[in-house]
């Protein structure tokens, strides 16, 4: 989901700023990538820039702005574990219980909302305010869904949770970006990724403990608040690294007020006004979805990722818990042992992603050393590891759905758990920083909102509907319709990568006409 969010340090810089930003000699003529341009608005020779501190600071920032985006993440899932005793305590159904499906997806669908409205707040106050009321926030509304004693204030503090918890999953992206160099991009964005994905994958583990150990389920809403303080005071010095902010903070120092520093910057590209911000963020992502073939695609196939991904925190516990002859009738304790799947494979996902930069890295430098604007044409190299991810993710859906049953060990369809974690966090480590690249500034910031929306929404929808599916259609056609539905998604990133540059170049937001 890594999470799940979508890059705001795209949003707030300015054209004009991207030419403090100094190209390699050997690379003159070579056209700005977005993110470049927008991470990295200070002098490229000034000391106050993330991109020139220190790399222990660099990695230490990273953290904390990684634990951050963590532990909301194992908020999500945290909660999952808790379906048996909260259905017992508020008298739901133990097949099916809508209500708490639905105070399970309110949390992702309090998220939805970060990618409107976390860019126009860091551009006003920089990054470290907003992660520190985020997480406080989302801490305090967790507290209140595990003290509440009915279903409706449960599903509300869940809403809010995750209402106030999101910025935290957007901000970490601009963090890793004004910190490390745009030339590693997957690679980065796979470390900063993996705190969605082990978080998640983490949060449902921990949470069968706790309720196996409590027999209740209100410390899957308390150890997300003991974990978060813990968090703001690990980073209660985290420094500032959004290059528009720096300038305004330091003014104090140079006989100048804020007011004169931001005077002085151009207007920030996520707007100034509500009618700016509006049509940057909730308006043009809209009409980019229908008239831009790059965002409908990635929004496709991202839109497809995160919905199969979190129907497993749903499905997985049903499916392992059913008691003989229909399943090996797992303990929750056990069942949450079997997301440990989902951090190796979202690992294994990542270290793969980095490996192919490498590789890819390595080919394109000797094409730009020959032709400058072949750096233009590297973006769509990103897209790469996506070419493998579908094919791990169509593989293993067929491979869980025909083995979930008493003929195989729960062993066997928790290894392919595994391998689709491992091929969707491929797809996601690879087709979001593709598009951080992709447009001008203004066009990358509506075209990862746009993407950014719609996994989400695909991530809140599908638990809500997974069970009725698996009850129909049983595990092997239910997730088996999944798999054919997959091999749509295959040729989405060979469309990128063999297209993508015609179609960007041909694009009103192109990164070419600026």
């Amino acid at each position: 989901m890594s999470s799940l969010l979508d890059n705001e340090q795209h949003m707030s810089a300015s054209s004009e700023d991207a030419h403090k930003v100094e190209p390699g000699p050997e690379h003159a003529d070579a056209p700005m990538l977005a993110s470049s341009v927008l991470s990295h608005s200070l002098p490229a020779n000034d000391p106050a820039s993330p991109q020139n501190w220190p790399l222990h600071k660099k990695i230490f920032t990273s953290l904390q702005g990684w634990l951050f985006g963590f532990t909301v993440a194992l908020g999500i899932t945290c909660f999952s574990a808790g379906k048996v005793p909260l259905s017992a305590e508020f008298g739901l159904s133990t097949s099916i219980p809508e209500k708490f499906l639905g105070a399970f997806s309110l949390y992702i669908f309090g998220i939805v909302f970060a990618p409107y409205w976390t860019p126009h707040v860091v551009e006003r106050v920089g990054r470290t305010i907003p992660y520190a009321v985020a997480l406080t926030l989302n801490a305090l509304f967790n507290l209140g869904a595990g003290l509440s004693h009915s279903l409706a204030g449960v599903m509300v503090c869940r809403f809010f949770a995750g209402f106030f918890g999101g910025p935290t999953l957007v901000s970490l992206e601009g963090t890793f970006a004004d910190l490390w160099s745009a030339q590693f991009t997957n690679t980065y964005y796979a470390v900063q990724g993996l705190a969605a994905f082990t978080g998640t994958g983490l949060g449902a583990l921990v949470g069968g403990q706790l309720v196996s150990a409590t027999g209740g389920w209100r410390w899957t809403q308390y150890f997300p608040v003991c974990l978060a303080a813990a968090v703001l005071l690990v980073s209660i010095n985290m420094p500032e690294t959004y290059q528009r902010e720096i300038p305004r903070r330091r003014a104090r120092y140079q006989n100048k007020t804020r007011a004169q520093v931001v005077a002085a910057q151009t207007p920030a590209e996520s707007g100034t006004t509500i009618a700016a911000m509006m049509k940057c963020t909730v308006i043009r992502p809209a009409i980019m979805v229908v008239t831009e073939p790059i965002v409908c695609l990635t929004s496709i196939i991202m839109f497809f990722t995160f919905a199969t991904t979190f129907q497993w925190f749903i499905a997985v516990p049903a499916a392992l818990g059913t008691p003989p002859p229909n399943g090996p009738g797992y303990s929750v304790d056990k069942i949450g042992l079997a997301f440990l799947t989902a951090i190796i494979g979202s690992t294994m996902g990542a270290l793969t992603v980095i490996v192919l930069e490498q590789i890819t890295n390595s080919i394109n430098r000797k094409k730009i050393a020959r032709d400058p604007m072949a750096a233009f044409r590297s973006v769509e190299y990103r897209v790469v590891p996506a070419m493998f991810g579908t094919v791990f993710v169509t593989v293993s859906l067929f491979w869980v759905g025909n083995t979930v049953n008493p003929a195989f060990k729960p062993l066997v369809p928790i290894i392919g758990t595994a391998f689709f974690v491992w091929g969707s966090s491929m797809i996601t480590f690879s087709i979001v920083p593709y598009l951080f690249d992709s447009f001008q500034p203004a066009g990358t910031l509506s075209a990862i909102t746009a993407q950014a929306v719609a996994r989400l929404i695909a991530a809140g929808v599908l638990p809500l509907v997974i069970l009725q599916n698996i009850t129909m259609l049983t595990p092997k056609w239910g997730l088996g319709l999944f798999g054919f539905i997959s091999l749509a998604m295959w040729p989405i990133p060979f469309v990128l990568f063999f297209f993508g540059t015609g179609l960007r170049a041909k694009s009103k937001y192109s990164m070419a006409k600026q």
